[in-house]
């Protein structure tokens, strides 16, 4: 089965992608947080004896989802410096019940939390404290500290959004040390790129965990990552309605040892 979604209404880039490949197919949406999202329920069909193998994944594009979710590319206006670039890009997992590796072995499902942000250039600021609070929860739920990770990843909170969530952990007596990282920073080259604040865009941490991070621990240069995948729950509609944006984060643990306690 396939557990797939994307930021464009319906979700149809995952819809209309797999309609012709008549693979059991879940729709979801989590914004940016939707790989992680897929990857937890992923692991649980496939746990639970419900899947051998399933794909998880989602995808993001820059021109549409400016679109929908910013300004019209045409209008031209001034970007806000907090303002995230939403990445171009696309990442698909298989989860099997059988190989070498690397492993899914913890999840930590995010609570929807407000922090009565508005500004939908300000995405990082309105994200940071779910996946603070995800981090947070997954480190004593499992009775680990910071360091055991060779790589705790945030996607995407971008420059601003990655401070705010060193701030809170700090705060709650875990700090994040030289492991810690956004996918928003390690997709593009914020020196050489204007990208404002980084990137966005759920496939910007499905194509770094993807294409990047998994490479790596198939190297055996990362053995424990922690990808905590973030995600703004508002529309358009709730946007011009003056809403606040509700904010989510799914953590899950990859570890070349299945054996981790």
């Amino acid at each position: 089965m396939v557990f797939a979604g994307d930021l464009i209404n319906q979700c149809i880039c995952s819809a209309f992608g797999f309609r012709q490949l008549q693979i059991p197919f879940y729709g979801i949406y989590g914004a940016c947080s939707t790989m992680a999202e897929s990857l937890s329920l992923g692991a649980m069909a496939v746990d639970g004896d419900f899947a051998e193998n399933v794909v998880c994944g989602t995808s993001s594009h820059f021109a549409s989802a400016e679109r929908q979710f910013r300004l019209p590319m045409e209008y031209g206006a001034q970007r806000a410096p907090t303002a995230q670039w939403t990445a171009t890009g696309c990442g698909m997992a298989v989860l099997s019940n059988e190989g070498e590796g690397p492993f899914i072995t913890h999840m930590t499902t995010g609570i929807i939390i407000d922090n009565a942000i508005k500004d939908a250039n300000n995405l990082g600021a309105a994200m940071a404290p779910a996946a603070a609070d995800t981090i947070i929860k997954h480190l004593r739920d499992t009775g680990r500290q910071p360091e055991f990770y060779d790589l705790i990843v945030t996607g995407d909170l971008g420059n601003l959004g990655s401070d705010i969530v060193r701030d809170l952990t700090e705060k709650n007596d875990l700090v994040l040390g030289d492991n810690y990282n956004d996918c928003g920073l390690m997709i593009f080259d914020l020196k050489k790129q204007d990208v404002h604040a980084g990137a966005s865009g759920c496939g910007c941490s499905a194509a770094v965990f993807c294409g990047h991070i998994l490479k790596q621990m198939e190297k055996k240069v990362l053995q424990n990552v922690l990808l905590v995948g973030t995600g703004a729950l508002m529309n358009p509609t709730s946007i011009q309605q003056g809403e606040t944006i509700p904010a989510i984060a799914h953590g899950v643990a990859i570890s070349n040892n299945n054996t981790n306690p």
